[in-house]
């Protein structure tokens, strides 16, 4: 029985194997059957693909048929575009009247213009933002020095007074025969100017320090009431002798006040000197004073050296009491004073740089140079003749109206503000913007002044009308 049930299953697991693959032989394509099944079907199918292949090469040759006329046919169109366009330039030439060297010239021309406009956009677009970014800075410091520093300025002055009780006096003072006027100018080198002016005798005298040894000698004189050449040489050594004294005294109460101890008995000495010297009408000893407490602000304020800045702007005048004795420029005479008598390097060098005979290498000899020019610009500081006053409006004028597309030029601010007011027509917000440079930078070349002077370029249009 077991072995017939086996037999059985055999049978059946047989029988369902050729039943699967009579099933798989029926879903087979007709491409993947052997070729040797059926002759006829094959050869059928071999004349299909024959004429699709021939159908698709006809197909192809057309396709390149077609391109190879389109490309004739771009070509030939290609050709005619570059003739047009010849033929439109040869027209545009005629009609106009210019080369194409000529267009091209007038193109770049047009396009430097609009560069240069675009320029100036942009220059006045960062000068805004530079000065958002700089003004509130430099106006704190610059406002906190000035607010905590006021000092007195003085006259020029190239002479001195002395008054007199009685004109009699000036009879004494000229003595027999000009004997005893003689020895007082020979003395001190001041010219003593006697005429008819009541109770006074004019002492003239570009030294300061000898026109106030001439002062003290004829009011000792005066007091003593014995004149005559002996009694005037022995009053004028007595007289200068004090006024060293004082000078030296001078010397030292400056140097406390800016605050610089330690100086030299030199150094001191050639200070005090500077009390009886003026530049542009302001004195030389109170301007190194304040130039002293406003380099020390200004080096608070950036972080610099308070010390050195103090004490080269306290001396950076020195060398102006001594240029009658040694040649050449007062900053390089006053720095080699300073090393000659102790000073630092860094110090001598603020001093000699302020007026950029040296190139200022240190953050200290900017700071100097900037005190210096802030303390004699600022309003009142500084005096002028009237000549060169009104020489001066005047060229500032001339160089702001030379320019083209400017109507009228006005001089403020006793000359430290120009006002050019422009054509609207002739100059656009740009270029107005470039005039006041170029303005500036003429002025900077040509013109020597204190301080700095501001252009002020105006571009208004109005349009006017009248109710009748």
């Amino acid at each position: 029985m077991a072995i017939i049930g086996a037999a059985a299953l055999v049978a059946v697991a047989i029988v369902l194997a050729a039943l699967m693959y009579a099933r798989t032989r029926a879903e087979r394509p007709a491409t993947d059957r052997p070729l040797a099944e059926s002759p006829a079907a094959v050869d059928v199918e071999l004349s299909q693909r024959a004429a699709g292949m021939a159908e698709r090469e006809a197909e192809l040759a057309r396709r390149e048929a077609e391109l190879t006329r389109r490309d004739a046919e771009l070509e030939r169109e290609r050709s005619r575009l570059a003739q047009s366009r010849n033929d439109l330039e040869r027209e545009l030439e005629r009609v106009s009247g210019l080369s194409v060297a000529s267009a091209k010239q007038m193109l770049v021309t047009e396009v430097e213009e609009q560069a240069r406009h675009d320029a100036g956009r942009r220059l006045r677009q960062i000068e805004e933002e530079t000065k958002r970014d700089a003004d509130r800075r430099v106006r704190n410091i610059l406002s906190v020095c000035m607010q905590r520093l006021a000092a007195g300025h003085a006259t020029e002055t190239t002479v001195s007074v002395v008054h007199l009780s009685a004109d009699d006096m000036k009879g004494r003072i000229i003595g027999r025969e000009g004997r005893n006027i003689r020895a007082l100018e020979n003395l001190t080198g001041v010219d003593f100017i006697i005429d008819d002016t009541p109770g006074a005798v004019v002492l003239s005298g570009f030294d300061g320090v000898r026109r106030e040894i001439a002062r003290i000698t004829l009011e000792k004189l005066l007091q003593d009431g014995r004149i005559h050449p002996a009694r005037i040489e022995e009053t004028y050594y007595q007289a200068k002798s004090e006024l060293e004294t004082h000078i030296v005294e001078l010397g030292e109460e400056s140097a406390l006040e800016a605050g610089v101890p330690g100086l030299h008995p030199e150094l001191v000495k050639v200070l005090g000197k500077l009390r009886f010297r003026t530049s542009y009408g302001q004195n030389v000893l109170a301007h190194s004073v304040e130039v002293a407490r406003l380099a020390a602000m200004m080096a608070d304020e950036l972080g610099a050296s308070p010390k050195t800045s103090r004490r080269a702007a306290l001396l950076h005048d020195i060398g102006k009491a001594v240029t009658h004795e040694i040649e050449g420029p007062h900053a390089l005479v006053g720095g080699e004073l300073a090393r000659k008598y102790g000073e630092s390097e860094a110090v001598a060098h603020a001093m000699e740089s302020h007026h950029n005979e040296v190139e200022p290498q240190t953050v200290e000899a900017v700071i100097v140079q900037a005190a210096d020019a802030l303390s004699g610009a600022r309003p009142g500081a500084r005096g002028e003749s009237l000549e060169q006053y009104v020489k001066r409006l005047r060229d500032l004028e001339q160089i702001a109206g030379r320019h083209k597309g400017v109507d009228k030029v006005y001089a403020m601010q006793a000359g430290r503000e120009i006002r050019v007011m422009v054509s609207p027509g002739a100059i656009d917000d740009d270029a107005a913007s470039l005039l006041s440079h170029e303005i500036a930078r003429e002025v900077e070349k040509e013109l020597e002044y204190p301080g700095q002077i501001k252009v002020t370029v105006i571009r208004e249009s109005r349009s006017v009308d009248y109710a009748r």
